[in-house]
């Protein structure tokens, strides 16, 4: 669950988006076994989770990978991905100390990383849309900062339209416009 209040946020529809972000973003099993997620580095995901690779599918054991310090975004590459994302939004290195100074954050905490979530919607003008609970439009509004959402160009895997309503729904919140 995001650890920004609902106040602090903009509603609880946009906690509620939160969540459905990081349900898209990491797997059930990875967000059980670290601090929901905020702690992981991109790589990271549970059993039986199938990847897609070239030519070939295989299953997979878990694998947790994980930063001990929110002092400030770990900046570790994953060379396999060749990836910095890390935390609960699975947010890139070279972004994080321009928001840190914009936003005025001292650390790469959990309620850091929602405040950078918050900003990236925002700057996608989908606020408006969440807190109307027009959430496909808003999940369409934020698809090209997360690669997990449906109506992007990334070449990865992209979670079902009805998976996340599902998830927004099931964390809190409401949709006047599925």
């Amino acid at each position: 669950m995001a650890r920004i209040a609902a106040e602090a946020a903009g509603g609880q529809n946009v906690v509620a988006f939160l969540d459905m972000t990081a349900v898209s973003e990491i797997d059930a099993w990875t967000r059980e076994h670290s601090d929901d997620g905020y702690n992981i580095l991109v790589g990271s995901h549970g059993p039986s989770e199938t990847h897609t690779r070239p030519n070939a599918q295989q299953v997979v054991s878990p694998k947790l990978l994980t930063f001990a310090s929110y002092a400030a975004h770990p900046n570790i590459r994953n060379q396999e991905l060749n990836s910095t994302a890390a935390g609960r939004y699975q947010l890139l290195s070279r972004y994080y100390e321009p928001y840190k100074r914009m936003l005025g954050l001292s650390d790469f905490s959990p309620v850091s990383q929602d405040l950078i979530a918050i900003q990236q919607i925002r700057e996608r003008h989908a606020l408006p849309l969440i807190k109307s609970g027009q959430i496909v439009a808003a999940i369409k509004a934020c698809s090209s900062i997360w690669a997990s959402f449906p109506g992007n160009d990334y070449g990865q895997h992209q979670n079902d339209l009805a998976l996340l309503v599902a998830a927004y729904k099931s964390s809190g919140g409401a949709v006047s416009i599925a």
